[in-house]
């Protein structure tokens, strides 16, 4: 019995250990499932401030830059051609591609033999002439005095008519003499008319040694001026192209054999569109006089001329659009014609503009400006021109104003922002490389040997070759032209 109620009372104690461990588990159980259903919510998170940079919009008045890209031409060239016929047979010395002529020099000398032959003949005709004209003056003067001596003759038989009918009338006369003075007379008067045909025969005399002798002096200028014409000279000063011909060789009348360019008078012509020529208009509708600069990339150095816009072609042309317009160039030292060059034109004067950088407008065209609070505003502009990477803008409220100068997809109206000024304080220097011994020869060697290279340019890069660091710009031009 002992045995069984121990039994018992260690059995019922186990019972009431497990209920208290099962209780326990339930307490701890529902703690952790309290704990887990509570809210727990983190500190408040603070909006986002986005920093930006602005750029006070300031009015002004703005020069707008056209830029359009050309081909250097010359306003003053002329074609060397043969006004005659024949074997060359004298050349210039400088009578070649680029050699550079006087006015007045002699370039080339066809033969002249035919036309010198020519021209003797027809001075031969010219004495001939003249000896005719002066004999025709000689044969008037006979024919004007012969013609006075018959007249002469005409009035003493005129007396002795009428004093042989006086005579006769008064009875002292006979009817036989009378007759006899009236023949003479008679011929007498025939005799004044022979005379006077005579005289107008050498007067037509005269008149065609005259025509004659006018006659055979232009054939005289003709053949001077064809004996001139085989000796070419230089119209002006300038420089020879397209040389055809050599000495010795033939030449066919009106054949090209170069071309003169003076070089000291050059243009260039370029095409813009027709808004932009629009833009070029005053109020006459005239193209306003505006100044262009010009200039070209030459191994890393600029050529670089001034000039202004002097008229615009007739006609658009087949296919074409646009308008061709023409500057002529101040001093286009180093520039050649056919040389492709870019051409800046500065436009007439904008009034009460504001100059932005390209990025701050987007395609709304809508501008993002710090507002009360360091939050942003949208603000509608007009456009008035792009200049690369500038804008030029117009707004009602604009002044000012401090406008973001670059936009973002996450900036928009409402953020706030920390504005940051964007001008710059300093010059950023160019970036410089430093070269290797072999680079740097090949380099130097490549400049050295290139004869269109302006003498000046050559020298300030052979000076920029020559320091232990060159600028980056420059090493990647000619790397591109040279290779390397």
């Amino acid at each position: 019995m002992r045995f069984l109620r121990q039994s018992l009372t260690g059995l019922f104690l186990l019972a009431v250990t497990a209920v208290f461990l099962l209780y326990a588990g339930h307490l701890v159980h529902g703690a952790i499932q309290d704990r887990l259903a509570q809210d727990t919510k983190g500190p408040p998170a603070r909006e986002r401030v986005f920093s930006v940079n602005v750029q006070t919009a300031t009015h002004g008045a703005e020069t707008p830059e056209l830029v359009a890209f050309g081909e250097v031409q010359s306003r003053r060239s002329l074609e060397v051609r043969a006004a005659a016929s024949g074997r060359v047979v004298q050349l210039s010395e400088t009578f070649e591609d680029g050699a550079e002529v006087s006015v007045g020099e002699v370039l080339v000398k066809v033969d002249p033999t035919k036309a010198r032959y020519a021209y003797d003949r027809v001075s031969n005709d010219l004495l001939d002439a003249q000896a005719e004209q002066r004999d025709a003056d000689r044969t008037l003067v006979l024919a004007q005095d012969e013609l006075a001596a018959a007249q002469a003759q005409f009035a003493l038989r005129q007396k002795a008519y009428d004093r042989q009918t006086d005579l006769r009338e008064r009875g002292v006369g006979t009817a036989a003499a009378v007759e006899t003075a009236e023949l003479a007379l008679a011929g007498a008067r025939q005799a004044v008319l022979s005379n006077r045909r005579a005289l107008a025969q050498a007067e037509a005399r005269v008149d065609q040694a005259i025509t004659r002798l006018e006659r055979t002096s232009i054939l005289l200028a003709e053949a001077q001026k064809d004996l001139d014409d085989t000796v070419i000279t230089a119209g002006f000063s300038g420089t020879l192209s397209e040389v055809s011909v050599v000495q010795g060789g033939l030449v066919s009348l009106n054949e090209r054999l170069a071309t003169l360019i003076d070089p000291n008078a050059l243009e260039v012509a370029f095409r813009v569109s027709t808004t932009q020529y629009a833009r070029l208009l005053d109020s006459n509708d005239d193209l306003h006089r505006a100044e262009v600069t010009v200039s070209m990339d030459v191994l890393g150095a600029d050529l670089s001329s001034t000039g202004v816009i002097t008229r615009d072609a007739a006609a658009v042309g087949e296919g074409q659009t646009g308008r061709v317009l023409y500057a002529r160039l101040d001093s286009a030292r180093g520039l050649k014609p056919g040389d492709f060059v870019t051409v800046r034109v500065k436009e007439p004067e904008l009034e009460d503009v504001v100059r932005l950088p390209a990025s701050a407008l987007n395609a709304a065209g809508d501008l993002l400006f710090v507002g009360e609070g360091n939050r942003l505003q949208s603000l509608k502009v007009q456009l008035v021109r792009r200049q690369g990477d500038e804008i030029l803008v117009r707004g009602e409220g604009l002044a000012g104003q401090q406008i973001v100068t670059r936009r973002t997809p996450l900036l928009g109206e409402g953020i706030a922002v920390k504005p940051l000024s964007a001008t710059i304080s300093e010059i950023v220097a160019p970036e410089m490389v430093a070269l290797s011994a072999e680079e740097r020869a090949k380099f130097v060697a490549a400049i050295e040997a290139n004869g269109r290279m302006p003498s000046d340019a050559k020298q300030r890069i052979l000076e920029a070759l020559d320091k232990p660091e060159v600028p980056a710009q420059m090493v990647e031009r000619l790397r591109h032209r040279v290779g390397g």
